[in-house]
């Protein structure tokens, strides 16, 4: 039996979680969560992208020959990268900045491709677009969660605002690259004890 329009959402925002149930997308969930801002943007821009691709993808599913599919839905996904991309030096430069690398490299996100090829690829338009919507969301939650662990405790902060006051010493190596395992792994951790529940 189909599952639902809000049952294709709400997956991708436990069940599918991207970084913590799927363990997909790891390498901007740790290289971009230093703050909750660069998370939030960074999950923003890879669901405009996402949700963007898989409405296409699906469009196009009957028209797109077998043999050429994969190269098709990456310059689908190298489309609307382009689009977040000049959006974002448009007018966000500042967070296009701290995301450097990382916002064109969502065309080779296996998230992104992975989702046109298992779901678009065989689904219709408001099924992919809820499959897009509910995985990126939880992407986006992911990163900003992660992101905000890592703020709170590397510098004391969220979005810039202080929390301890000046005599808190922050574990300055949750900010650094070591921090991004050990936060990931906490919460991956926290994820399978309540999952398991």
């Amino acid at each position: 039996m189909a599952k639902s329009i809000a049952q294709e959402f709400f997956k991708g925002l436990w069940d599918e979680i991207p970084p913590f149930r799927l363990v997909l997308g790891l390498c901007p969930t740790l290289a971009v969560t230093k703050s909750v801002e660069n998370g939030m943007g960074m999950g923003i821009a890879t669901t405009f992208v996402l949700v963007c691709s898989n409405v296409l993808v699906s469009l196009l599913r009957k028209i797109i020959p077998p043999k050429v599919r994969i190269a098709c839905f990456i310059i689908v996904i190298a489309t609307f990268v382009t689009i977040v991309e000049l959006l974002m030096q448009a007018f966000a430069y500042p967070l296009f900045l701290k995301l450097g690398i990382f916002i064109p490299l969502i065309v080779v996100n296996c998230i992104v491709l992975g989702r046109a090829e298992a779901f678009a690829s065989k689904n219709a338009i408001f099924h992919s677009l809820a499959d897009g919507l509910g995985i990126g969301l939880g992407f986006t939650l992911s990163l900003s969660a992660l992101g905000a662990v890592r703020e709170i405790l590397g510098n004391g902060t969220v979005l810039g605002y202080s929390l301890f006051g000046p005599s808190f010493q922050p574990f300055t190596f949750m900010v650094e690259a070591p921090g991004a395992f050990i936060g990931l792994g906490l919460m991956l951790c926290c994820m399978n004890l309540v999952g398991n529940k």
